[in-house]
């Protein structure tokens, strides 16, 4: 897909850029139509690349300029960016150092609805959506028909509707976990007509789910994708994280469906990697625990976003960067002591726990008693850009390694967490998927808890021990009701030693931005 992306993007972007983010139903702004388009049939896959793409990517032009999105720096405004810092910064996992008052903000959970950061993130998510509505208007039997495809270009297109469906699905999931109800806008509406109603958080849930259900049957089979497309792996993963926060999307629990769609990626052909810092490392897409990643590749995939802001910023101090692969560090992203308090010994060198080896004590307080001090907190390299054999990725600027967004160990979180909830299973089933885990963070069996330990509060710390930086913390902190009124940590309410917070901080405002654009919106309570 690194090649289908960086050789075929250019053709796709001249149909698939959209010129209004504020109204997803407006269509796209193009001299080029679709009528020659695709004169060429490889333009179908092109223009999926795109929307893969747009995860990765920030624009057309590599690392700046001609950005997808207007209104913040174009590195800043990437998507997986946006996305891990909505998640990690206002949590007890992450906090960043630079002075920037939006991202102060996130820091400490004191946004407002005109947070350019926040306002990023959803029209991202939107553009995401556009994409994928565009390419599923273009890919009807009767347009095909009418522009005599090939039998075999046709049966390829439904795989790709498949993907642009999963992708959809997957922004949207995006959009109701951060943004709860929002404008849910598909292929079939009629475009540019009047701005979209809003949906009920619950309405867009249940459109995500049986999205996936649908689209699964034509999707390849688990792990037979090619690396970095979706397969029915993913959709079996994504379903699993989607149920395992039924109660706070919809208010009703699905915790056996959770269960269930864990099994089906347990059963899989995914394993355990042995290498627990390879997911991590510049050659992590040969491991056989990632079953999606969103790819980087440091000559042909080239941003200020993604990867390589997290490796980079997550570098400083006395940190030498060249052990991570890169050409200086930015210093910026460091964990708060709640995450390292976490781990025996303080996370440090001397932990059995080797997932927490990799902080680097040596020149930090240890404690975030300044936001704007990098050195005051915990460093945190967890991503770098040298292979797992200890080579250095081909770019020092732009990175190679590639984020894992679905691995199997959070699959048998999500089964343990299910049968600690009551939900079925088996508890010596999940026990032993528990202790794998662990087995493999001490190397040896010193680690192993028993079933008396494994309670569901259990399983949060163990999710951050295993997760932390996956952006997985926000949404697994508000599931259990940690996120808010409840749970303290260092800068939580903009107070050092933290403060409890109002609930309606669990979700985050619409763009006041939007609000103005388009007068059906309501704004979330407490904005």
């Amino acid at each position: 897909m690194k090649q289908t992306i960086r050789s075929m993007l250019v053709t796709a972007s001249a149909l698939l850029v959209v010129a209004a983010c504020t109204d997803p139903t407006v269509a796209p702004k193009s001299s080029v139509s679709s009528a020659n388009i695709f004169a060429e049939e490889g333009s179908y896959k092109a223009f999926l690349a795109k929307i893969y793409g747009g995860l990765a990517l920030s624009g057309q032009q590599g690392p700046a300029g001609n950005s997808d999105i207007s209104g913040l720096d174009e590195g800043f405004s990437q998507y997986m960016r946006l996305w891990w810092q909505m998640e990690e910064l206002p949590t007890d996992e992450a906090v960043i150092a630079w002075n920037d008052g939006p991202l102060v903000e996130l820091n400490t959970q004191i946004w407002s609805s005109s947070n350019s950061f926040l306002g990023s993130m959803y029209y991202r998510i939107y553009f995401q959506v556009g994409l994928a509505n565009q390419f599923l208007r273009e890919t009807t039997e009767g347009k095909l028909a009418d522009r005599n495809v090939s039998a075999a270009t046709k049966a390829e297109i439904v795989k790709y509707r498949a993907e642009a469906r999963f992708l959809r699905a997957y922004s949207y999931w995006h959009a109701m976990d951060l943004f709860g109800p929002v404008p849910l806008v598909k292929e079939t509406d009629e475009i540019g007509k009047t701005p979209p109603a809003q949906a009920a958080r619950a309405d867009i849930y249940n459109y995500v789910v049986t999205e996936l259900n649908a689209l699964r049957n034509d999707l390849p089979a688990a792990g037979t994708a090619e690396y970095g497309r979706v397969d029915q792996g993913a959709v079996a993963m994504l379903l699993a994280k989607v149920y395992l926060n039924a109660g706070v999307y919809s208010g009703t629990t699905h915790y056996p469906d959770a269960l269930a769609e864990a099994s089906k990626v347990i059963a899989g052909p995914y394993k355990l990697d042995p290498n627990f810092r390879r997911m991590f490392s510049a050659d992590n897409n040969t491991s056989p625990e990632i079953i999606f990643a969103i790819e980087q590749d440091g000559d042909h995939i080239q941003t200020w976003g993604g990867m390589t802001f997290l490796i980079h910023a997550s570098v400083g101090a006395n940190m030498n960067s060249s052990d991570y692969g890169i050409d200086g560090g930015w210093w910026g992203v460091r964990t708060k002591p709640s995450l390292a308090a976490l781990y025996p010994n303080g996370g440090g060198p001397t932990s059995p726990d080797k997932r927490s080896s990799f902080f680097t004590l040596d020149g930090f307080s240890g404690s975030a008693t300044s936001i704007t001090d990098y050195q005051a907190g915990v460093g945190s390299p967890k991503y770098t850009n040298v292979t797992s054999t200890g080579a250095q990725g081909k770019n020092s600027t732009f990175v190679d390694t590639d984020f894992p967004v679905f691995r199997l160990a959070d699959a048998y979180l999500i089964y343990a967490e299910a049968v600690a909830r009551g939900a079925g299973g088996s508890r010596p089933t999940a026990l032993g998927y528990i202790n794998a885990l662990r087995d493999r963070a001490y190397g040896n069996t010193n680690g192993r808890i028993a079933d008396a330990a494994m309670t569901s509060a259990f399983i949060l710390d163990e999710r951050a021990r295993e997760l932390f930086w996956e952006g997985t913390r926000r949404t697994d902190l508000i599931r259990y009701a940690q996120y808010s009124t409840a749970g303290i940590w260092q800068w939580k309410g903009n107070v050092q030693a933290g403060k409890v917070t109002e609930a309606f901080r669990d979700l985050y405002p619409l763009p006041a931005s939007e609000l103005v654009a388009n007068p059906k919106l309501k704004q979330n309570a407490g904005y």
